[in-house]
Formats: structure tokens, C-alpha cells, sequence
């Protein structure tokens, strides 16, 4: 047990050094301390000497230490003497789930996404033997780096001496807490928790989230109903461990941030001063054209200056001459227009402005297959909301578990135009294959490849190398993207730009 007093500036197992106390509660103290060897922060655990279950909260974080999914927090060490007890893990920064629901609830998608990864985080751990038990908002982190992480798994429930015989219902219907809130901004359960108010009830039971929040999809209330609200169930199983979760949430969306809107004007260009934008406009800008300044001989320069003198006066009189033929020509021509000595070069015509088109009509593709692939989803491509998504069905590899060619999403533009170029924000796992087919029939030998992108992910542009026309668009998965061991290919928005009918 711990018997001394740690300060800041205390260092443990000779390299972690303790920085600035983060909260404290019931005898237990997390810091923000320096790894001096490794030079990164790192979260600090330490024991008051009267705290009770140093030894236990140790054990656990041993344990933990050999949990591999990097969902999890990664526990780097733990110690226990006459001096110290301490546990040291990685040092998460983002927002937790209480403060992405600090303006409300998150868009159901989104929320599904962030609950089915720390599902599956969480279902690795219970293949260990290890637990939660105490799932609250604070445990689910969107970080900074874009991830998802989980917070206390093992520790938590030693640190406040949490037991159960039913380890898995337990996590699951934690689980379905988190998902309840991020769907509707409200907690389900006794207890309060922080500043999210408690679900509203009737009949003595909580209301389901549909019943709380207009726009929740229906399978994302049944999910949450079969998780941590059995009154509501009427018949339907319980989900009853986070492996189950997972599954029942393996088709959403996994979070990706907010894309940015794809703008067709160039980027504009920031400086850090005035004479900073001034001089690197000076750097970019072609040299302006020189005088040449020749240097005449001194001797016979007045003989020189005569010569030049009386070339400009005969140039004058020829120039008078021409314009007062020019003049009376005009004058004489029958209609009285202006006689042109020359054609006038005609004004350069501005390039075409390149305008967002939206599709009449998406559809998933599958003309070797089964015809129509995850159809009911493909609206939401062209919804205008970065959040909401399409995808393909999964497959046991990446070619499409060698059953087919390729798979895609069917853009109907309602006539014949011209493509400019057509942005896909994708998943953002790498390795897929796409192609950007265009053409006038809704049939795949009818359609023709006009680009394609290797190893696509994310926010990605194709943009045909010659003229492309037609009333469809294809966006062609030829080689899908691995996803939690699966094989699926994933589109949020799809933009089209045209400069104009075909």
C-alpha cells in the first residue's frame, strides 16, 4: 500500500514525473506527468496511503497492459511498494461523449459509429477476461487524432470496487446507455450523470429515443431498446454483451470528421502582414519589361542628334499624311460607317463557370449481381449531410469475394450534361479501387470510364481527362477497403459539377 504523500515534481519508477494534478476523488489522484525517457505526457494514477484497494486497482491494470486494441487505453506501467502505488497510461485528448452532447444530440449515424467502435473495443477485452462495468459518457473519447478510445477498462471497476455476476449484460447494457445518449441528449439511468438531463419516463419506464427525439432510424431505437431498456422490448431478445452490440451495429458508418465543403473557387491565400502578402506577390509576379538604355559615343553627337531629329519629322508627316487619307476615305463611303484598316481581334470569351448539378436520383448499382445494392441508403449520398452515407454489402475480400467485377452507386442527372468533375467523400479506410463512369444508358456496357483513383479514402475528386458527357454517373468500386475484418466500400456525399448541358 502506499504509504508517502506524491507533489508535483514527484518521479516514479525513476522517469515519470508528475506535472499538475487533473482531479482527485475518494483517495485516488490522476495527473498529467512526462515520461523524461520517451519525452510524452502520460496519465498518473496515484493512492492516498489510507486508499483501500491499491492492490487490486494494480492487478487490473496489469491486466489491461495486454490488451492489444488500440480502441482500449494503452496501460504502459504499474507499480505497487512500500513507497508508491501508482498506474501510468497514455494521455488522451479530445472531447468525451458529454461534451460532443454539450448543444444537444449528434446526428444518429454519428452516434451509432462512435458506440459500435468502443462495442467492438470492448468485446475484445471480454475475450481477455477483462471488464468495465461502469460505462458513462467521460468513458467514450472522439480524440484529436480521429479516433475512438475507451477509457478505464479493468481500472475503473477496481478503482471503485465494482463486482458482478454478469460482467457481459452489465458493459452491454452500458453500452446501450451511451448509444440512448448520443441519440437523444439524455441519460437512462438512476443515477445522474454530469450536466446530461435524465431521460424522460412514462408509465414509470424511460421513453425509447424515438419517442424522445424526432429522426432516430428505427433500427437504431431497436437497438438501443434490445440494450438497456427492457420494459420497451415486447418480445424482442436482449442484446446481452458488446460482441452482440457490435454485430447489430456492424453496417453503420464508422466517425470520420466533418468534411469540408467542396468549394470550386481557388483557394483564397492568407498572409501574416501586409508586406509579407506584398512580397510574395513580388516573388510570383513576372518581371516587368526593362527600358534599354543605349549609350552613344561622344563624338558626333550633334551630327547623330541632327540624323534623329530629321527622321521623327519625316515619321510625322507620313503619319499626318495617312491619317488625312484615312479621314476623307471615310467621308466619302456611301453608308458613312468607320472604314477598319484592319480586322479587330476578337475578345477572348470567359471560361464556362463550373456549377454544382444535383442528381435527380441515386441508386445502389449491381448489374452483376443481384441488381440493386443496399438501394434503400443511396439517397443519403446526396442528402447534403456529410453524416449520413451509403455502402456496399460486405464482402469476405477485397476483390468483392471474387463473386463479381465491381459494385457501385448510379447517379441519375435527369438529362444529358457535361461532367466536370464529380467529388466522393469515401470512408476513411485506404485501399479502395474506384472508377467515375459516365454515359447516356443506365447500363454498364453503355457506360464509359472517364477516371479512376487507386487506393482511395476520404474526400476524393475525379475529374476526366477529355470531355465528359451523359445523364448517368457511376461511382464504380472495383476493389473495396478492409473495415474491422470486413470488405465494404463506403460513399457520404457525392458533389457533381458541370458547366453546362451537353
Amino acid at each position: 500500500m502506499s504509504t508517502s504523500a506524491v507533489e508535483p515534481g514527484t518521479r516514479l519508477a525513476q522517469r515519470f514525473r508528475l506535472e499538475d494534478r487533473v482531479s482527485e476523488s475518494d483517495g485516488a489522484t490522476y495527473w498529467k506527468a512526462i515520461d523524461e525517457i520517451l519525452a510524452r505526457p502520460v496519465a498518473v494514477l496515484t493512492f492516498a496511503p489510507d486508499f483501500p484497494r491499491v492492490h487490486e486497482v494494480v492487478t487490473a491494470a496489469r491486466a489491461a497492459s495486454r490488451l492489444t486494441d488500440p480502441r482500449l487505453t494503452q496501460v504502459f506501467d504499474a507499480g505497487e511498494d512500500a513507497e508508491h502505488a501508482y498506474v501510468v497510461s497514455e494521455w488522451v485528448t479530445g472531447d468525451t461523449l458529454a461534451d460532443l452532447l454539450s448543444s444537444g444530440p449528434l446526428e444518429p449515424e454519428r452516434a451509432a459509429g462512435l458506440v459500435a467502435e468502443a462495442a467492438e473495443a470492448l468485446a475484445h477485452a471480454h475475450e481477455a477476461g477483462l471488464y468495465h462495468l461502469c460505462l458513462r459518457p467521460g468513458n467514450l473519447v472522439w480524440t484529436t487524432g480521429n479516433t475512438v478510445k475507451v477509457l478505464g477498462v479493468a481500472v475503473d471497476s477496481a478503482l471503485y470496487g465494482l463486482t458482478t455476476d454478469q460482467p457481459a449484460l452489465d458493459d452491454a447494457e452500458g453500452l446501450g446507455r451511451l448509444l440512448y445518449a448520443g441519440l437523444t441528449g439524455h441519460w437512462p439511468g438512476d443515477e445522474e450523470e454530469g450536466t446530461l438531463p435524465a431521460a424522460p419516463m412514462t408509465d414509470g419506464h424511460f421513453c425509447t429515443p424515438r419517442q424522445v427525439t424526432a429522426g432516430v432510424p428505427g433500427y437504431l431505437d431497436t437497438v438501443t431498446i434490445r440494450a438497456c431498456l427492457p420494459e420497451s422490448r415486447k418480445g424482442q431478445g436482449s442484446l446481452s454483451s458488446p460482441a452482440q452490440i457490435a454485430e447489430a451495429l456492424a453496417d453503420v458508418a464508422r466517425p470520420m470528421p466533418i468534411s469540408i465543403p467542396y468549394s470550386s473557387s481557388p483557394p483564397s491565400v492568407t498572409s501574416a502582414s501586409p508586406s509579407e502578402g506584398l512580397e510574395t506577390e513580388a516573388r510570383h509576379r513576372p518581371p516587368a519589361a526593362q527600358p534599354v538604355l543605349q549609350t552613344v559615343p561622344q563624338g558626333g553627337g550633334n551630327t547623330l542628334n541632327r540624323v534623329l531629329m530629321t527622321a521623327v519629322v519625316l515619321l510625322v508627316i507620313v503619319a499626318v499624311g495617312i491619317g488625312a487619307w484615312t479621314i476623307g476615305r471615310s467621308l466619302g463611303s456611301p453608308d458613312g460607317r468607320e472604314a477598319q484598316a484592319s480586322p479587330t481581334t476578337p475578345a477572348t470569351s470567359a471560361p464556362a463557370q463550373v456549377q454544382e448539378v444535383k442528381p435527380e436520383e441515386a441508386t445502389g448499382f449491381d448489374p452483376l449481381g443481384d441488381k440493386e445494392e443496399k438501394a434503400e441508403l443511396a439517397a443519403l449520398t446526396i442528402d447534403g449531410k456529410p453524416s449520413t452515407f451509403w455502402k456496399t454489402d460486405n464482402y469476405n475480400s477485397a476483390e468483392l469475394g471474387n463473386l463479381k467485377d465491381g459494385v457501385g452507386l448510379l447517379l441519375d442527372m435527369g438529362k444529358s450534361m457535361q461532367i466536370s468533375d464529380v467529388v466522393a467523400t469515401l470512408g476513411e479506410s485506404s485501399g479502395a479501387n474506384v472508377e467515375l463512369k459516365v454515359g447516356d444508358e443506365a447500363d454498364l456496357s453503355s457506360l464509359k470510364t472517364v477516371a479512376k483513383a487507386k487506393g482511395a479514402s476520404g474526400k476524393t475528386t475525379f475529374k476526366p481527362d477529355q470531355a465528359a458527357s451523359g445523364q448517368y454517373v457511376l461511382i464504380w468500386f472495383t476493389r473495396l477497403p478492409a473495415d474491422a475484418g470486413k470488405f465494404h466500400g463506403t460513399i457520404y456525399e457525392v458533389v457533381v459539377h458541370s458547366p453546362g448541358s451537353a
